[in-house]
């Protein structure tokens, strides 16, 4: 354990880390406030899939442009900015809600504010990280990350759910919750020193440097295709969340306020799963037990959809959280272990257009949950993933490692630009 902490003594990247773990709770609040403020306002599962097509939207048009900026402006101002800006939209939601204004419009064009703040905020992060540390602590900075995330993961929707049915307190308050969170954060990170930006080639733009991110990653197979598994998982099996609130009300007589309890039961299996790899991130057994979470996720989903009753549904929700949290732990470490520095920023920002996607599929994914039920929707999904998991592990395997910038073939460093050197 002491190993899986290693980054933790590097002061700066402790305030970060401390910093995003505020920041995480606040987020996953959010997701399940709006999906229960989205579900109760229509009572339909394609509401909290539009809800999530406005954070898609804005995420999947900007990220590419937002790991471009990343790589060239301070990661510190970028992420007080952005966080300072979602702390102003929390406030007008909880707002809205109080005066019994809300209505899905209002949830749709927050999301969509908040998907344009991530895709600034998102690679600034994470390129951040890996500049507050050495070489040698890169892989495990990145998945102690993931740590905070899924540490998050465990009380946030629980916090969110008993906020929200305390008449005291309501969606209204837990809104308001979030916005001091990140407000709290933002304070916190003006405590770190400015981050130092790659310095721009002369004569190219944002857009050029934008381009030259995907003429890298084009030229390096290994990374392309861990890319192609990171959306495969994230769009297909993460927007099995839209269905979750229809699932506990349609088919297991639950009121949607479960959701909380157990997307909490999901965190705990994340957690245990990030503490119990974080060890082994930048050693040759991660990319077997990153592949083997991911193939657990999908076979988790399918037993989703089988829960014949409430009390069953606590186990595949313990077994999703394993294997997204032994997957996305390492995710991130192998992808930066294979990514050269220069390019962090916007190889970074391509994982996060994964998380776009996910939710522009969340309204599709709604729409056959309301046609076709929840348990069909969750086993097709669940399938779907183990099917192309099974894939692509071993192409992943078999494929040639990346060079970093200064052992690049002469058409990568032409095409895909420079570290600013």
């Amino acid at each position: 354990m002491r190993g899986s902490f290693a980054a933790l003594a590097i002061r700066n990247y402790a305030i970060l880390w401390v910093g995003s773990l505020g920041s995480f709770t606040a987020f996953f609040m959010s997701t399940v406030v709006q999906s229960i403020v989205a579900f109760e306002l229509t009572g339909k599962n394609s509401a909290v899939g539009v809800v999530l097509l406005g954070q898609g939207l804005a995420s999947a048009v900007l990220g590419p442009f937002g790991g471009a900026v990343a790589d060239r402006i301070s990661k510190r101002l970028i992420n007080a900015v952005c966080q300072s800006v979602i702390t102003v939209v929390f406030l007008s939601i909880g707002t809205l809600i109080a005066l019994d204004q809300i209505a899905l419009f209002h949830l749709a064009a927050g999301s969509f504010v908040i998907g344009t703040m991530f895709a600034f905020m998102g690679p600034a992060r994470q390129a951040w990280v890996v500049e507050l540390v050495g070489p040698e602590l890169r892989a495990n900075a990145v998945a102690l990350n993931q740590v905070a995330l899924n540490a998050a993961r465990i009380w946030a929707p629980a916090l969110a759910g008993l906020m929200v049915a305390v008449a005291a307190i309501g969606a209204e308050g837990a809104y308001f919750a979030m916005a001091a969170l990140y407000a709290a954060v933002t304070l916190l990170l003006l405590m770190m020193p400015p981050s130092k930006p790659i310095p721009a080639i002369a004569g190219r733009s944002i857009f050029g440097d934008m381009i030259a991110g995907f003429r890298y990653v084009q030229h390096q197979p290994r990374l392309r295709w861990m890319l192609t598994m990171f959306f495969v998982m994230i769009v297909l099996g993460l927007s099995s969340m839209t269905v979750l609130p229809g699932l506990l009300e349609n088919e297991l007589g639950q009121d949607v306020s479960k959701l909380g309890v157990i997307q909490t039961v999901n965190a705990v299996g994340g957690l245990i799963a990030s503490l119990a790899v974080a060890s082994i991130a930048g050693s040759p057994k991660a990319l077997k037990v990153y592949s083997a979470g991911a193939l657990l996720t999908g076979a988790a989903l399918v037993l989703t959809g089988l829960t014949p009753t409430f009390g069953f549904i606590f186990i595949p929700m313990l077994l999703t959280g394993i294997g997204t949290g032994a997957f996305q732990t390492l995710n991130g470490s192998v992808i930066v272990t294979e990514a050269d520095p220069a390019y962090y920023g916007r190889v970074i920002s391509l994982t996060s257009l994964a998380f776009s996607g996910f939710m522009l599929m969340g309204l599709p994914v709604g729409l056959a949950a309301d046609r076709w039920g929840e348990r069909p929707t969750l086993v097709v999904l669940g399938a779907t993933v183990m099917i192309l998991v099974a894939i692509i592990s071993p192409i992943i395997a078999r494929a040639p490692h990346g060079v970093r910038h200064d052992e690049a073939p002469s058409e990568v460093a032409a095409g895909g630009g420079g570290s600013g050197s």
